[in-house]
């Protein structure tokens, strides 16, 4: 597997804390005021945004089957974008994101314009990675791995009062199966009762965060959406 964070520690992300929490007893405005009342003061920070993902895999689902077995160490693949799903996708990024128990960080490279639609194939990803800054090695990997799964959700943002803690709130769950051949996109599920709300912040600020997480009425959750979504349109 390419590192691709190997000798570019000054262009990416370094590692940051993500904890995951799931919500299915409270509607998203309950979770909101819960934000707002919290003793942490947090503040709505972007719009709602749509996020939509394409995760890659390898033929024999490695990544999915890491997470499954609950390797400390683990990969994602995806390209992400913003807005509309299908159609044409004008801004896409290539995301590597790296796990280590629950420390991530992630590479990212911007991609060529491409179209989403049934005639979506390896030749549109060949031509989204062409004359981009994508070290060869990792253009090379990335079309050895396969499609698997396309998820769409919407996103909230708050940030606490000393701008410490970001927390996200996801909802509205769809997921898509996909690959290089056929694809209709009538292989959906759709997950309108789930939320997940995600602390993300640095290594140093770990104990603060725990001490705000205690006054979320939410299980913690190890459960990641590739994870979810795979499972959702049965493998």
């Amino acid at each position: 597997m390419i590192n691709p964070f190997q000798n570019r520690t000054n262009s990416f992300e370094e590692f940051r804390y993500e904890r995951k929490f799931l919500v299915s007893q409270f509607h998203k405005t309950q979770v909101e005021q819960h934000l707002k009342m919290h003793p942490s003061g947090f503040k709505k920070l972007f719009q709602e945004r749509i996020v939509n993902n394409i995760y890659f895999d390898t033929p024999g689902l490695m990544h999915y089957y890491d997470n499954v077995e609950g390797e400390k160490h683990r990969l994602k693949v995806r390209i992400r974008w913003y807005g509309d799903t299908f159609g044409p996708i004008s801004k896409p990024v290539l995301e590597y994101k790296i796990k280590k128990g629950l420390l991530g960080k992630k590479a990212s490279f911007k991609l060529n314009p491409f179209t989403l639609d049934k005639n979506f194939n390896k030749t549109v990803i060949a031509k989204a990675i062409e004359n981009t800054q994508i070290p060869n090695a990792l253009k090379d990997e990335l079309l050895s791995l396969q499609p698997t799964l396309l998820n769409r959700y919407n996103r909230k943002y708050f940030l606490s009062d000393d701008k410490k803690i970001r927390v996200t709130i996801d909802s509205n769950l769809t997921f898509y199966r996909i690959s290089y051949f056929h694809n209709t996109f009538l292989n959906k599920s759709n997950d309108r009762e789930t939320l997940v709300l995600e602390m993300k912040y640095d290594p140093e600020m770990d104990n603060l965060a725990r001490n705000i997480s205690t006054f979320f009425p939410f299980p913690l959750t190890k459960s990641s959406k590739y994870l979810q979504g795979l499972e959702r349109i049965s493998l």
